[in-house]
């Protein structure tokens, strides 16, 4: 059962949503579309590995932030919009470990490194120990000999919850700990066994239940994530998913939306899904409802918003990767099929191909094929748009990485959004408002170039936060 005042304060911003959509923020149709980089990730333009690096210097102090990608899973979600391969395929993972070593030798050779000093550093994938444990040690024993592990803040793995469990997964979280890891993000992402099975999530409730506890047991800090608005789900359902979720002592509790529309190299079976029964979908307005209910939940148990979308009950808890890459604008770089590398005036992706991604770097190559080296308008609305979507943009800072002052341009557009409730400004520091915060893709949305936008003009109405309109930096 819903308590009555959460039911309220749902519908209270079913209302806002309603009211947003007509006023131009919100897509018509509630299509959702995430800002998680600027540009999104699907418009880059094809890019050599000469033209990123043109003019690139290292950092000062020569510091990195890094990303590494394993692209291998037990089973394909529904839900996932980036390719994997499926299955146990232990020739496929060793070839692919021998050309991530040397994708990272080519790497350091071009930015001129002995040795990597990291910040942060993540794993994900795909199912990053969805390796046996003996390639995990092997990935792991090169990995440290060319990365400096002692100056790591914070050592993070993206895992599945089956990777966690029996012999070897006790002997995976071994492995893991004895080189540094101290955090795991888990998938569970519903604690509803139809649900569960909808995804074609190879794991049960009981299950999920049970890695969070092992994690936990081995002195990991645990950060578990759930999607909301999925086929299958009703007001209750995710009630209770949330329920279950805060009673299971993680430190984290990360919520998505379910994304329709691609965003990655891959076309979710989700997407054919949604063509063929729309009708058996959650709509946007009851996805908004149980956003909320969620944050109700959540914060009754303790838990308030750290980073986007990520609650959790210390202020401390949170990925030094995602403030570092997406706050702080920090230099990383990514390893692995798929993986990007985000610096602080330029963005490279690799290629989402097997076949290419081993070819260029048998050639002595990086991988790299899509990339941006950013303009001055690009970079004012990157150093914008992700500290923003985040945490907040601290004006001095702006204006130290962009050569413009954020009191001077974008002015129409901020002032339209502050009226609208949505964003918090004074001398020092720019910010997303509560409901700012509630809608925080579509709010720095507005901040995009045409050429970026994710829905086509018409997917909006023409009143006062249309975003195609005043959409110009002043300067």
């Amino acid at each position: 059962m819903i308590k009555t005042e959460f039911l309220k304060s749902a519908e209270e911003k079913r209302g806002e949503f309603i009211r947003l959509q007509k006023a131009g923020l919100i897509n018509l149709n509630g299509d959702f579309f995430p800002s998680v980089h600027y540009p999104p990730i699907t418009m880059y333009q094809p890019i050599t590995e000469d033209e990123l690096f043109g003019g690139y210097q290292n950092p000062a102090d020569n510091r990195f932030d890094i990303y590494v990608h394993i692209p291998f899973c037990i089973r394909q979600c529904v839900f996932c919009h980036y390719p994997v391969k499926i299955g146990d395929l232990s020739e496929d993972k060793n070839y692919y470990l021998d050309m991530l070593e040397k994708e990272m030798d080519i790497y350091m050779k071009r930015l001129g490194l002995e040795i990597i000093k990291p910040r942060s550093i993540l794993a994900g994938g795909g199912t990053p120990t969805y390796l046996s444990p003996e390639q995990l040690r092997r990935f792991l024993d090169y990995f440290a000999a060319k990365v400096d592990l002692k100056l790591c803040t914070q050592f993070s793995y993206d895992v599945d919850p089956p990777t966690l469990l029996g012999a070897e997964g006790k002997e995976r979280l071994k492995i893991m700990k004895s080189y540094g890891v101290g955090r795991l993000t888990i998938g569970v992402q519903s604690l509803n066994e139809a649900v569960l099975k909808k995804m074609n999530r190879p794991h049960t409730v009981q299950e999920a239940a049970e890695s969070v506890e092992e994690a936990r047991r081995e002195g990991f800090k645990v950060n578990i994530e759930f999607i909301y608005g999925y086929p299958g789900q009703t007001l209750e359902l995710w009630a209770d998913t949330m329920q279950k979720a805060v009673s299971l002592g993680a430190e984290e509790i990360q919520l998505y939306r379910l994304k329709i529309s691609p965003y990655g190299d891959h076309t979710g079976s989700i997407r054919e899904q949604f063509a063929k029964h729309p009708e058996g979908f959650v709509g946007a307005e009851e996805a908004i409802m149980m956003k909320q209910i969620a944050i109700n939940i959540l914060s009754e148990n303790g838990y308030t918003e750290n980073l986007r979308r990520v609650f959790t009950k210390k202020c401390g808890d949170f990925s030094h990767y995602a403030d570092n890459q997406c706050c702080k604008l920090f230099d990383e770089i990514g390893f692995g099929l798929t993986a990007f590398s985000s610096l602080r005036d330029r963005f490279a992706l690799n290629t989402q191909d097997f076949k290419e991604y081993y070819s260029l770097i048998k050639q002595g190559r990086l991988p790299i094929n899509r990339g941006l080296v950013r303009n001055a308008d690009d970079q004012q609305r990157w150093c914008l748009i992700l500290p923003l979507k985040n945490r907040e943009v601290y004006k001095k800072i702006y204006q130290k990485q962009t050569g413009v002052s954020l009191n001077e341009i974008f002015r129409e557009r901020i002032e339209k959004l502050k009226k609208f409730g949505l964003l918090y400004e004074d001398d020092k520091i720019l910010r997303l408002t509560g409901l700012g915060s509630f809608f925080a893709d579509e709010v720095c949305e507005q901040f995009h170039h045409p050429d970026y936008m994710p829905f086509p003009k018409t997917a909006y109405a023409r009143k006062e936060l249309y975003p195609y309109a005043n959409c110009e930096p002043t300067r």
